[in-house]
C-alpha cells in the first residue's frame, strides 16, 4: 500500500487515466473527487462487498 499526504486540491495520479482529487478535509472526514474512464467501476468499499456477495 501506498501512502501519501496531500492537502485540499491536490491530485493523485493512477497511471495515465484515472486521477484522484483532494476536495476537502474537515476534522475526520476527507472528501476526494475520481475521475476516471466509465469502463473503470469505481465504488465505496461497503457498496463493493455488496455486489461480491451478489455476485456469488
Amino acid at each position: 500500500m501506498l501512502i501519501l499526504s496531500r492537502h485540499p486540491q491536490e491530485k493523485i495520479f493512477i497511471g495515465d487515466n484515472i486521477v484522484i482529487t483532494v476536495i476537502n478535509v474537515n476534522h475526520n472526514q476527507v472528501r476526494i473527487g475520481i475521475d476516471a474512464p466509465r469502463e473503470i467501476e469505481v465504488h465505496r468499499e461497503e457498496f463493493k462487498n455488496k455486489i461480491d456477495k451478489e455476485r456469488g
